[in-house]
């Protein structure tokens, strides 16, 4: 288990726009910049929700031989209306493309995720309920 520290910083830039930064020189625009818009900090957390479980069904699925050929992890999430407004709904829905993929490898890659790795989705559920899906797409075809 790492004890290391992930450290980020956010820069104001005016307003409520913030550009985030990681030590390896990523960054992410929060809040409007010149009429470009960024993403929100709220909806930051459901992207690294999709990053996390993403990541892990991936690398599952790989391990497992899988014929995915592309992954579309979509995640919304509902709000309390009091503060701090918290998520306490989140929906993820799973598109896999690919031929000869494996319904069962599939479940097995996304409940893993979601009950043992995805240390994100583990933090979410202690305020919000978490349900997910998915859909096998044939390659080429539109979600």
């Amino acid at each position: 288990m790492s004890a290391d520290w992930k450290e980020v910083t956010a820069e104001w830039k005016g307003s409520t726009t913030f550009i985030g930064k990681n030590s390896a020189g990523g960054s992410v625009q929060m809040g409007e910049i010149n009429g470009k818009p960024g993403v929100g900090p709220m909806e930051l957390l459901l992207v690294g929700l999709a990053g996390c479980t993403g990541y892990d069904v991936a690398m599952i699925l790989e391990k497992k031989q899988q014929p995915m050929q592309d992954l579309k992890i979509n995640v919304r999430g509902k709000r309390v209306d009091t503060y701090p407004m918290v998520f306490d709904q989140i929906e993820i829905e799973y598109l896999f493309w690919g031929e000869g993929l494996s319904e069962k490898a599939l479940e097995q890659a996304i409940e893993l995720s979601e009950e043992k790795y995805c240390s994100a989705s583990a933090m979410l559920a202690k305020t919000a309920e978490i349900k997910s899906s998915y859909r096998i797409l044939s390659p080429g075809e539109e979600a």
